[in-house]
């Protein structure tokens, strides 16, 4: 199995808000008209738009184009009034992607692509991470759920509409974002540099502990996931499973049929997978048609586990007695579809069609799903990584410094604080590991000392035996396999 990850590591590309999707929904009939080939003009002058609206755009238009003092592109035109409604819709989860990002958005699905790799959203006018993707450059770095990108390359993305945003953060393989980002209760801004990369997106990694546990790692919800996790799952059999842990944190989410095929493996024919609610109220629930299994599943989430993360842990909680551990995922609890069928240039919408609810009829939209085993990770998951740029040395008092005492703590050196100041007590620490490590042993804190501080802290976390929320959630397994003996 791939060694897991965490947020001192962060991700590769960024993938275009959440990808959840339906593949067939009852869909608005200047939709399905324009879909049957009637054309995007013609399905909104078939009631879509009023005349007084048609008239409206259309002299704005034609303003524009015999008015302003430039010659205008009306690609470009059409482009910003599709922009412009959607994002009039406040969600953001719509969007309109034009060929380029289509095409991009198409690859996230199928489950490859190039940049930083990390799921963004719009929120209140902000570039929003949902989660970093595992094994990726982002996550690599350090990038985190709800982190806010506040630029790129020092160019704001402020007033930037989502796709916009996307754009400047993915570039070629081999060439580095510069990202400034603003965290939750730090009153600094933080950047990072990230090289972008091909990611090509193993989405299920297996494993089996020596007491038969077996631990399935899903990373994302692509279309040949439920095939991949099927496999795994058939081997983990054949090896004699007597109890399975799901691991789904930091999954941005995926398709939504893919989901639903995998969970139907675990929940008994009959009972509710999940529950789709339309504008109107209107409720249609898919039920299983698999057979459940006799041994005790637990799934592990945290605040990157979203959208089809999110449905999992509800059906397995709810309809197949599973226990969560971890944390409260993200509360993504809206369903998407892409329509790539509206125009013929290669260019989609995307836009939200339904609530999903577990199969109990709540909407998590928000406040995500909370576990029903709470498990913090320690603090050098998410410590934030050290500034390079100065030497950190005796009576400094700064972030660095913390994140610094942090990293040490967690590695077994002893450090009487964590508030950022650098005492003698952290001098001697910074000593005892430069020793340990074949550095120059001065207790001061450069560039060489920070970056093996933090490679060894990686290693640290990498290391199974660290991960207290898998360990407990596997440990919860083997209690309840205690018990029914």
């Amino acid at each position: 199995m791939r060694k897991r990850t965490v947020a001192l590591l962060i991700i590769a590309m960024m993938v275009l808000s959440s990808v959840l999707t339906l593949a067939v929904v009852n869909l608005p009939s200047f939709v399905q008209r324009a879909s049957m080939g009637q054309g995007v003009i013609g399905a909104l002058s078939g009631g879509g738009l009023t005349d007084q609206e048609q008239s409206k755009l259309s002299t704005v238009a034609s303003l524009i184009e015999n008015n302003y003092y430039q010659n205008v592109d009306e690609n470009k035109l059409v482009d910003g009034a599709i922009n412009g409604m959607l994002e009039a819709l406040g969600d953001p989860y719509s969007s309109y992607m034009d060929t380029d990002t289509a095409g991009q958005f198409s690859e996230s699905i199928a489950g490859s692509f190039t940049g930083i790799g990390a799921e963004v959203s719009e929120d209140n006018g902000n570039v929003v991470i949902v989660s970093p993707i595992k094994g990726s450059p982002a996550e690599k770095a350090g990038l985190r759920a709800k982190d806010i990108i506040v630029s790129v390359n020092g160019e704001s993305l402020s007033g930037k509409e989502l796709n916009a945003a996307v754009a400047k953060i993915r570039g070629e393989k081999g060439s580095t974002a510069k990202l400034e980002v603003k965290r939750a209760g730090s009153s600094d801004t933080m950047t990072f540099d990230i090289v972008r990369d091909d990611i090509a997106m193993e989405t299920v990694y297996a494993r089996m502990t020596k007491d038969k546990i077996g631990v399935i790692e899903i990373t994302q919800f692509s279309l040949n996931t439920a095939q991949r996790f099927e496999e795994e799952l058939h081997k983990l059999d054949a090896q004699g499973m007597k109890g399975l842990v799901i691991d789904v944190r930091n999954n941005p989410g995926g398709v939504l049929s893919v989901v639903e095929e995998m969970a139907e493996q675990f929940v008994p024919k009959g009972k509710a997978l999940v529950q789709v609610e339309d504008k109107n109220g209107q409720r249609q629930v898919t039920n299983s048609n698999g057979q459940g299994v006799n041994y005790p599943i637990a799934v592990v989430t945290n605040g990157g586990s979203a959208s089809a993360s999110e449905i999992l842990a509800g059906a397995l909680k709810q309809s197949a007695g599973a226990t969560l551990y971890g944390e409260t995922t993200y509360g993504k609890g809206t369903v998407q579809t892409s329509m790539d069928n509206l125009f013929n240039d290669g260019s989609l919408i995307k836009i939200t069609i339904a609530k999903w609810l577990t199969p109990n009829g709540d909407w998590i939209h928000k406040k995500g799903i909370k576990p029903d085993v709470k498990v913090a990770p320690p603090d050098y998951y998410t410590v934030t990584p050290i500034n390079k740029d100065k030497t950190l040395k005796y009576d400094m008092n700064n972030n660095d410094v913390k994140s610094a005492q942090i990293m040490l703590a967690g590695l077994d050196y002893k450090v009487d604080r964590k508030d950022g100041y650098f005492d003698r007590s952290t001098e001697i620490a910074v000593k005892t590991f430069q020793k340990d490590h074949k550095l120059v042993v001065n207790g001061t804190l450069d560039a060489k000392t920070a970056a093996e501080l933090e490679a060894e802290l990686i290693k640290h976390i990498q290391d199974p035996q660290y991960d207290v929320q898998l360990n407990k959630a596997i440990a919860g397994v083997k209690q309840q396999l205690s018990a029914t003996k």
